[in-house]
């Protein structure tokens, strides 16, 4: 079994597998640097450029959670993921080509007035792209607990998702930091924005073909007659498809209707149900991501206006518009040097939390992310601000790895974090079927999206246990029941607080700035966040088996439970065997 994890075969197919990862982040990361000043440059204000910037997380909050819960009990030809991923890569593939082009398509649909169509086109590819972009990072994540179930193999597979994710980052802030303008082609495409993007379409349509190449395993039923696909999903999923045209599309507009109806209040009771631990680590990522979201989105706005004294939406041959530009290029170049900070700590991460333990990694990365945002918030130096941003690097890689380590650890003891005193009967509930059905269940659906390691042992190697667990006598009755949590509804969740963490910025810091009349408050309130951050890591850290020891295991806090459990049984025992002593002596005395 090492010989087997340890061998070329592995990790092959780990990189494989996180190819689309490091070219989604690769387009997402040139999007963070070049969004903000092209929607700036189709003439939007702040604060509405921030809203926009909202509207992509709004959508994935909503959504995200039922496309995981739909995925985790999808039965098909192509497995459960990757049907989904290559639907949300054509969203993908098609904001790619319409960000950079949208002023020429708003001068061929509307000759006399494109600047109010280039700003509706440029948002809404930006919402389609935000979007899709983090849906097909939550189900390449979900891909990654299905393909390697093993929690030796699946903390590497989690590791080299970071170190793929960080160097598409650094590919992605590279491209936009390199004058791309003195080449031919790129004059002919359109600038340096259209040359940018046209690579990374390349880039991404390569990675998108290496999923065909993925062995993602597809479940069936004993005994059941194999059909054809098209004639399985029409009979599951559009029964009415040979009916007249009109009584067919008033059939499937009722469903649709019907399903969008019981969608919202089935994912409200769903996420009711989840477990103490999953919420805990929420809010934690919560705060976290907040901070560090509010400088990535923006931090090109902050160093081309607030450092360069650059106007974007200045005429593209001015000395105002060469000044931002120049500043883009150079936060380009910072949130590059973010990227490769991020990947060296990558490599160093399992070292470091197995050395200090979770507690002490995670806390540092806030501490200096703290450091970091009053740094840039009073510095007016391009160089300090540009290390001070390399720096977040590390707390970066500290949000990439920790949480869903943590998750996954979850997962394979479920029955140590998911489950109380008092048990119920494994039945389920109408908010624990998923969200989006496609026909009747299967009997293997209740087993999909789950992380099924009940033949390891849950200490094998988990000093990240101990981060979140707290809470240990703490009835969770409203968690669902254990064999009916999936993995991806879950990791949807935790996703959930990377785009919450975009919403809130995104929806007031606009306005701030505005009101501020400075982009200095972009760091500001990034100070903020991390402070508020700090708070809430360190409050979790001391509620919980952390602050008495420090750096536990499955084992050890299951055992610790097993010895509460027995001083009390023990204690029943006595107390028992008094009373009856007593009684008997009241009886022989009265006697």
């Amino acid at each position: 079994m090492q010989a087997e994890k340890s061998s070329p075969g592995l990790v092959w197919r780990l990189l494989m597998v996180n190819t689309l990862s490091c070219g989604l982040e690769a387009c997402m990361a040139a999007g963070t640097v070049y969004i903000p000043p092209l929607l700036l440059q189709a003439g939007m204000e702040e604060r509405y450029m921030t809203m926009v910037l909202a509207v992509g997380p709004v959508l994935g909050l909503i959504f995200i959670p039922m496309i995981g819960s739909a995925s985790d009990s999808r039965q098909g030809r192509f497995g459960r993921r990757r049907p989904f991923i290559w639907m949300l890569g054509l969203g993908v593939l098609l904001s790619l080509q319409v960000i950079p082009q949208a002023w020429r398509l708003a001068a061929l649909m509307s000759p006399h007035h494109p600047h109010w169509l280039e700003a509706a086109l440029q948002a809404g590819a930006v919402c389609l792209m935000d979007f899709c972009g983090q849906a097909c990072l939550t189900l390449l994540l979900a891909l990654l607990s299905d393909l390697f179930p093993m929690e030796e193999e699946n903390r590497k597979a989690f590791s080299v998702n970071s170190l793929m994710i960080s160097l598409g980052g650094c590919l992605g802030f590279f491209l936009p930091a390199v004058d791309w303008s003195q080449v031919p082609i790129a004059t002919y495409l359109g600038g340096q924005e259209a040359f940018v993007y046209a690579l990374l379409t390349s880039l991404f349509l390569s990675c998108v073909l290496t999923t065909a190449f993925i062995p993602e395993k597809t479940r069936t039923g004993g005994g059941e007659r194999k059909t054809s696909p098209l004639k399985s999903v029409n009979s599951r999923c559009f029964p009415h498809l040979f009916l007249p045209r009109p009584q067919c599309f008033l059939v499937t507009l009722s469903r649709c209707a019907s399903a969008c109806m019981s969608v919202l209040p089935r994912a409200y009771r769903a996420c009711k149900r989840v477990p103490a631990v999953i919420w805990r680590l929420f809010v934690a990522e919560t705060c976290s991501w907040m901070a560090l979201t509010s400088i990535m989105l923006f931090f090109a706005d902050f160093i081309g206006e607030g450092l360069y004294q650059g106007v974007p939406s200045a005429e593209p041959h001015s000395q105002e518009r060469k000044h931002y530009d120049e500043g883009v290029r150079v936060a380009s170049l910072g949130l590059f040097l973010q990227c490769v900070v991020s990947v060296l700590c990558s490599v160093l991460m399992d070292f470091w939390v197995a050395l200090l333990g979770a507690r002490v990694v995670y806390i540092s990365g806030i501490a200096l992310l703290v450091l970091a945002t009053i740094v840039m918030s009073v510095s007016e130096s391009v160089i300090t601000v540009t290390v001070m941003v390399a720096v977040t690097g590390y707390s970066l890689c500290v949000l990439q790895v920790l949480p869903y380590t943590l998750l996954c650890l979850y997962h394979s003891n479920r029955q140590a974090f998911f489950t109380s005193s008092k048990s119920r009967p494994p039945q389920l509930s109408e908010s624990d079927k998923p969200l989006l059905t496609c026909g009747p269940a299967t009997p293997h659906a209740q087993d999909t999206g789950r992380l099924n390691l009940s033949r390891t042992d849950p200490s094998v190697g988990s000093p990240h246990v101990s981060l979140f667990e707290g809470g240990g006598n703490r009835v969770d009755t409203d968690c669902a029941p254990v064999s009916q949590r999936g993995m991806c509804f879950d990791m949807a969740i935790l996703d959930s607080a990377y785009l919450l963490s975009q919403v809130l910025p995104a929806m007031c810091l606009g306005s701030i700035v505005q009101l501020a009349n400075s982009v200095r408050a972009y760091m500001a309130s990034a100070c903020c966040f991390s402070l508020l951050a700090f708070l809430c890591s360190t409050k979790e850290c001391q509620h919980g088996p952390v602050a008495r020891t420090g750096c536990e295991t499955a084992t050890t806090i299951t055992r610790r439970r097993q010895k509460e459990n027995t001083r009390t049984e023990e204690a029943i025992d006595g107390a028992t065997f008094l009373h009856r002593t007593t009684h008997g002596f009241c009886d022989h005395t009265s006697g």
